[in-house]
């Protein structure tokens, strides 16, 4: 069984960024409405005309759309994360070990000193197949989908977010104990390698822009 936490504490460092960006993205929204609404209420001053206060709802319901987006993803991860400790302490329970702390379940697995029942086994290698929840494929994509969710699908801030995903890799290696397992590294590169196809299909979408506009005017 071997399933590491780095999905779990991806989750949780992503999480810190979007409240961040979530208060960041509503007070700049709010501040540049105010900024446009003063303007445009001198402006109508000066020329004698009826100012109406306009509002910021679209901005401010983007940002919400895509904490929404991220509250599902990481809703998601957790509930599955649950799912999983819960069987892992029924297993401990059941051999005889104790939890003393949250990261003792991890340590648990990593030691690799415990047995499981058939159907358990198959479980649980389902689950980190290549295809599987926990697999590289779709943890790799659930990612790169926080990030683009956090962004708003904006590849400049690709490279902070990434930062923030090696963060979690970081966090869960120490509550592993040890060096995580293969479909862990295999996992990482996975991130990796996605992020930058995400930040070079936006500079090719841009090189193309700028390509059919330069043959637009010719």
């Amino acid at each position: 069984m071997s399933i590491s936490p780095i999905g779990s504490y991806a989750a949780q460092a992503y999480q810190a960024n979007t409240t961040q960006r979530t208060n960041s993205a509503s007070k700049e929204a709010a501040a540049k409405e105010a900024e446009k609404n003063s303007s445009a209420k001198t402006n109508a001053e000066n020329n004698g005309v009826v100012y109406e206060k306009s509002s910021a709802a679209n901005t401010i319901t983007k940002t919400k759309d895509n904490s929404a987006i991220v509250a599902k993803l990481k809703s998601d991860v957790e509930a599955r994360t649950a799912q999983m400790k819960s069987f892992v302490q029924k297993l401990m329970g059941d051999q005889g070990k104790k939890i003393g702390a949250a990261d003792d379940i991890w340590k648990f697995l990593a030691g690799g000193n415990f047995t499981v029942s058939a159907a358990a086994k198959a479980e649980a290698q389902q689950a980190i197949s290549e295809d599987g929840y926990w697999g590289v494929n779709q943890t790799s994509d659930r990612i790169l989908e926080f990030a683009k969710a956090l962004s708003g699908d904006d590849p400049s801030k690709a490279d902070e977010l990434l930062a923030a995903f090696k963060k979690g890799y970081k966090m869960a290696t120490g509550s592993w104990g040890s060096k995580l397992p293969d479909i862990s590294s295999r996992t990482y590169d996975a991130v990796v390698e996605k992020f930058d196809a995400w930040k070079n299909e936006s500079k090719t979408e841009a090189a193309k822009a700028t390509e059919d506009v330069t043959k637009t005017q010719a």
